[in-house]
């Protein structure tokens, strides 16, 4: 068993794979705040998907985990995760000494574009474009996810498309992520609501003049993001995953007119056909807990799993 989990800032999804890819188990359980609660999130996910695939620890062979935040891949160690509350975490070293097995620790938003890559099923370039709180994407080029020379490939969200716009976190003005982020749109907002996003655009349809601004904002930063893409690295296909999809059609019709308007007065653009190159990834799918798993499984077999990170030891059992 291959084990991955996606721990988001509200809820950890987490799968087993068995060694055909198929999906044994799948559970969904709240995410704690801090890095002590972060673990026992890891942990208590570990042993629901044990006893709903009714495996013993004996049969997990690596377990990979997908976190926001900036991500030592190769010590497993998570920095600055803030929607956590987690400044430095140990992640690998933590829960590879409760487990007994291999652990790997990737960025959320990379394992997801490697694990809809592989349910895909296509062996082409593509980049993941994850709307959530931020923006930001992964690039899989032949199965591998490419990071660039210093981890930085596919963080778009921070091109500065608008110099007279909102000022972004990052210190810029009018980036890709103040247009289309789900944390600086519901900021924009101001208004209380459970689904700021869904509001917005339900209030554009109402014609209020600033849900109607934020939600063409949305969909120029989308659009702006997919030209970078494929401008900049030549995807084939740039799927579209994150909270901000749940609109599903409303934000792909949205997009797919914009893309549309900027090629009608540009025959470059036109012969690009991003309009073409663009899905949304179906609505939940596991790609960030499958990717993760993929990622697990991958340093077992290629040795590069770090020392901190112990190996499956004979007898151990799922953390109880």
């Amino acid at each position: 068993m291959r084990l991955g989990l996606d721990v988001g800032g509200t809820k950890t999804d987490a799968v087993a794979l068995t060694p055909d890819d198929a999906v044994a188990a799948r559970v969904r359980i709240p995410t704690g705040w801090g890095k002590d609660a972060v673990v026992s999130t890891v942990l208590e996910a570990v042993d629901r998907l044990a006893e709903e695939g009714g495996f013993a620890a004996s049969d997990v062979s690596s377990v990979g985990i997908g976190i926001p935040g900036l991500v030592d891949a190769a010590g497993g160690r998570v920095l600055h995760a803030v929607n956590l509350g987690v400044e430095e975490l140990d992640l690998a070293v933590a829960v590879g000494a409760a487990l007994g097995v291999a652990v790997a620790v990737e960025n959320d938003v990379k394992a997801a574009a490697l694990g809809a890559g592989a349910l895909r099923g296509d062996a082409r370039s593509m980049a993941y474009l994850n709307l959530g709180t931020g923006v930001a994407a992964g690039i899989v080029v032949d199965g591998r996810l490419w990071r660039g020379a210093r981890g930085t490939a596919g963080e778009v969200g921070h091109l500065s498309v608008d110099p007279q716009g909102r000022v972004c976190g990052c210190g810029q003005r009018g980036c890709i992520e103040t247009l289309c982020g789900g944390g600086a749109v519901a900021k924009a907002w101001g208004r209380p609501g459970a689904l700021p996003i869904r509001d917005v655009f339900d209030a554009a349809e109402q014609g209020d003049p600033l849900a109607q601004e934020l939600r063409e904002g949305i969909a120029y930063g989308t659009a702006s993001a997919i030209r970078a893409l494929v401008l900049g690295v030549d995807v084939d296909t740039v799927v579209i995953g994150g909270g901000i999809t749940a609109l599903g059609d409303r934000l792909r019709d949205d997009v797919v007119a914009r893309l549309r308007q900027e090629a009608a007065v540009s025959p470059f653009l036109r012969s690009l056909r991003l309009d073409e190159r663009m899905e949304l990834l179906p609505s939940g799918s596991p790609a960030a807990a499958w990717g993760a798993a993929l990622i697990g499984a991958a340093h077992v077999t290629s040795g590069t799993v770090g020392a901190a990170q112990s190996h499956h030891e004979e007898g151990a059992q799922v953390h109880g």
